[in-house]
């Protein structure tokens, strides 16, 4: 039977060596530049435990709908070919100070373009509104849902993603989805508290090759073992 240590040590590094340089790490390091750390780093855990949830949910029932070895030797493909994709990446990497300003020019015209909006309405009614909803205010506020939907929308049908079904389908659910949050944690984390300044620092194409190796090892390993 597979261990949950197994699945959770998996599940962790390959959420890390994903998530670290990503889209959505970057998005997170800018807005919280931008508007509340505790709003900006709730709003992207929120998005990404949901995330990681639902992708071990279904990776848990893909056995149920298919056969065991089929999902085993789908999860060995998968693993090989995210291993490949990645390290494609990290030869071709177009640089993570490109990666950087794109992610932030694209944050700066969706800024714009609220501002904009919110200046064209009456302070009375802000205030008015503020004041009718205080307790929602503080649970529901622009900015945590900015910060979800921004994390949820870039990371669905994300290589971590897809790879988090894979894991939950050959692995230990549990372990994959206890794996999955710790990894999202530490690197949404280290966004949000390093900002623009952590972020600008890491080499994408370290990352990449490191997660392209990790995976490779996965799918050997994948390979080698003998469907229970």
């Amino acid at each position: 039977m597979t261990s949950v240590a197994q699945g959770f040590t998996k599940s962790l590094a390959m959420t890390v060596l994903s998530e670290i340089g990503d889209k959505t790490f970057f998005a997170a390091a800018i807005l919280a530049m931008r508007h509340p750390r505790r709003l900006v780093l709730s709003g992207c855990l929120a998005a990404l435990i949901v995330m990681t949830i639902l992708s071990a949910i279904v990776g848990w029932a893909a056995p149920n709908l298919i056969s065991r070895t089929w999902t085993h030797h789908i999860t060995t493909i998968l693993f090989f070919g995210f291993g490949f994709w990645s390290l494609w990446d990290g030869f071709n990497d177009k640089g993570e100070a490109e990666e950087l300003a794109e992610v932030e020019a694209k944050l700066d015209a969706d800024w714009k373009a609220n501002t904009g909006t919110t200046n064209g309405g009456s302070k009375d009614d802000d205030e008015l509104k503020k004041l009718r909803r205080p307790f929602l205010s503080q649970f529901l506020s622009p900015i945590l849902l900015k910060a979800f939907s921004i994390t949820f929308f870039g990371e669905w049908g994300d290589k971590s993603q897809i790879a988090t079904i894979g894991l939950a389908a050959d692995e230990n659910p549990f372990g994959v989805v206890l794996g999955g949050i710790l990894g999202q944690a530490l690197c949404t984390t280290a966004a949000v508290v390093g900002g623009k300044s952590l972020a600008s620092q890491i080499s994408e194409k370290i990352v990449a090759l490191s997660g392209g190796v990790l995976f490779i090892i996965f799918g050997i390993q994948s390979f080698l073992s003998t469907v229970e």
